[in-house]
């Protein structure tokens, strides 16, 4: 019996079969060697893909398991764009209003649709405005639009950096370390971080002290065991006061446990410092701020190689440098289209 002209021809079958087990053989090959590549080797492409997993407060635990993030500046009230009107939108608490900003930054494309956070929390001063939350957007996120401050104004304000926003870059003569700011947790200390930005210069900000890992952490920043917890203690040290300015004490702010690449203030600074290793002996000590690009840690490394002279602080040995690296702060030069700047703030 002969086949209708609509009947399937076997053999085409056979034919599409062939076709999809080696389109698959060539897609699994093809998985196995990028995996391979992408391990094994560092691309320019992914210079900054690894802020993708740091998250908000860069991968730290800022505030603790149960604890979020969400702070502002009191007595400072930012101007912008009005997203959300604070008329219709109130609230019990600034953390409140903060966290309704960013809930408008939570997508994966583009900056948040709310960058800036403004609430009125005295019930004495505010009246009729008490708890009027305002979500704003600005022009400029590294150069927020501020209304007016001061002991007169009830206002608190805050930032919010989305996806690629509030990176910065802290140049030296060995390369350039780009930072990631954390002003919902840090807020006083990051306001300070776009002062000097505003500035165009920072003579004066410098590093001035560098110890290695030793033989006491490993190129992770884990301990080894059995080992010293120093000297010589694993990190970069110096000051962040500009000549020409008055500095004014940060307030004690976030303070997680110090991991490799944290950002932190020695006290309440001017002096800072960056970790090469994590440090949990020291117990949550110090205000962080920022945190340094992973791919970057090796520019710090470098630094922490330079020719030293010892001295004594408070009965410490230390390691200081023969001669201080000079800091410069910069914005992200968006030039660099060989840089991926995805990053989250959730």
């Amino acid at each position: 019996m002969g086949r209708r002209q609509n009947d399937p021809d076997p053999s085409r079958y056979t034919s599409l079969f062939l076709v999809l087990v080696g389109l698959i053989s060539f897609g699994l090959v093809y998985a196995v060697v990028s995996t391979l590549v992408n391990s094994n080797g560092s691309s320019k492409n992914s210079s900054f893909d690894s802020l993708e997993m740091l998250g908000e407060g860069g991968g730290v635990d800022l505030e603790g398991k149960d604890g979020e993030c969400c702070r502002g500046i009191e007595n400072l009230e930012l101007w912008g764009t009005a997203v959300k009107w604070g008329t219709e939108l109130k609230f019990n608490s600034s953390v409140e209003c903060c966290k309704a900003c960013k809930a408008m930054c939570s997508g994966i494309d583009g900056p948040c649709l709310c960058d800036s956070w403004v609430f009125c929390g005295n019930k004495e001063t505010c009246g009729s405005k008490f708890g009027e939350c305002w979500l704003k957007k600005q022009k400029d996120i590294l150069d927020p639009d501020r209304q007016e401050a001061g002991q007169t104004v009830s206002w608190t304000s805050g930032l919010i950096f989305g996806k690629g926003e509030g990176i910065v870059e802290m140049e030296t003569k060995y390369g350039t370390l780009h930072i990631k700011l954390f002003p919902d947790c840090s807020p006083h200390s990051v306001d300070y971080i776009l002062k000097l930005l505003a500035l165009r210069h920072c003579a004066g900000c410098k590093i001035y002290r560098a110890e290695n890992r030793g033989h006491s952490w490993d190129s992770e920043g884990n301990h080894i065991k059995n080992t010293p917890l120093g000297p010589p203690f694993a990190l970069i040290q110096g000051t962040l006061e500009a000549q020409g300015t008055t500095f004014k004490k940060i307030p004690t702010e976030a303070c997680p446990t110090i991991s490799r690449g944290s950002v932190a203030w020695v006290g309440s600074g001017p002096e800072f410092f960056i970790s090469l290793a994590n440090h949990p002996e020291w117990k949550k000590a110090y205000t962080v701020f920022g945190f340094i690009l992973p791919e970057d840690m090796g520019i710090a490394e470098k630094i922490a190689q330079l020719p030293t002279k010892s001295d004594v602080w408070n009965n410490i040995n230390v390691s200081i440098l023969e001669k201080p690296v000079p800091l410069m702060f910069r914005r992200l030069r968006k030039s660099n289209g060989d840089l991926k700047t995805d990053v989250k703030s959730e």
